[in-house]
């Protein structure tokens, strides 16, 4: 499922290819039927939560999605192709289009709808209003280990399974601490390096966590040097030579170092 980092990169990119002006929104697949309450609408705005994509209409009309583990987009220059297998959402500008395939949710909600659904996440550390204090007081009162409470959207709104097996290793903390054992030093520090590393994700339109004295060399940052632990099972610490560790934590991959995360 795409992290934070990469939806708001989508809401940059498409604000900057379709807002201020009428865009055309379709659905050839037909199961998104709010289309037409948008169509031939101005843009206003685009905007990311977490993992939440807003488009932004008059009449205080919304266009929601959620990619989910499936959804993508294509995007190109005028004019489009004929529509091909299940797209959900199109959209073409004055200069482009895009189409939307396999969104978990593609709807139109009104302003009240969106807030409800923005009150069930916790504070996007991407966002400059994210309220840290909000993700300390839920993580901090939780018996839950530390590595699941980073996935927990109501905590850490936009976090996925490369940021958190990450920054963890970072902090030097250990994946299966409770959250109500956790240092308020160390949850600081977690909370820092996920506002910088999802900002330099949004930049960059990757991920990279390994910092460049612990790269075999600094540029160009090859795939295999990006990070610490995530997908390094068996693979020796680039900072002690310990395997790096694997298990799964409530139905995900997790990756930590047995020594440098005691």
């Amino acid at each position: 499922m795409p992290e934070g980092h990469t939806i708001r990169r989508l809401a940059l990119d498409q604000g900057e290819l379709f807002g201020g002006a009428p865009l055309a929104v379709s659905s050839p697949q037909g199961r998104f039927t709010g289309a037409r309450l948008v169509d031939g609408q101005v843009l206003q705005r685009t905007e990311a939560y977490g993992k939440h994509l807003f488009y932004v209409f008059p009449e205080d009309r919304v266009v929601h999605v959620h990619l989910g583990l499936y959804g993508k987009y294509a995007v190109g220059g005028l004019p489009p192709p004929e529509p091909r297998g299940l797209i959900r959402m199109r959209l073409v500008g004055s200069s482009h289009w895009a189409d939307l395939r396999g969104p978990g949710a593609c709807e139109v909600l009104d302003p009240a709808q969106v807030a409800e659904l923005i009150s069930r996440q916790g504070p996007d550390p991407l966002r400059p209003d994210a309220d840290k204090e909000l993700a300390w007081a839920r993580l901090h009162r939780s018996k839950s280990p530390v590595a699941g409470l980073l996935m927990d959207q109501k905590i850490f709104a936009g976090v996925g399974n490369v940021f958190r097996a990450e920054v963890l290793f970072r902090a030097r903390v250990g994946p299966y601490t409770p959250g109500r054992d956790l240092p308020r030093e160390a949850f600081d520090a977690v909370w820092a390096d996920l506002v910088k590393l999802m900002r330099a994700g949004v930049r960059a339109n990757r991920i990279v966590t390994t910092r460049p004295e612990d790269r075999p060399r600094r540029s160009p940052i090859r795939v295999e040097d990006a990070h610490y632990v995530y997908r390094r099972t068996g693979l020796p610490c680039r900072l002690c030579g310990t395997p790096v560790a694997h298990a799964v934590l409530q139905g995900r991959n997790l990756f930590w170092c047995p020594t440098d995360q005691r």
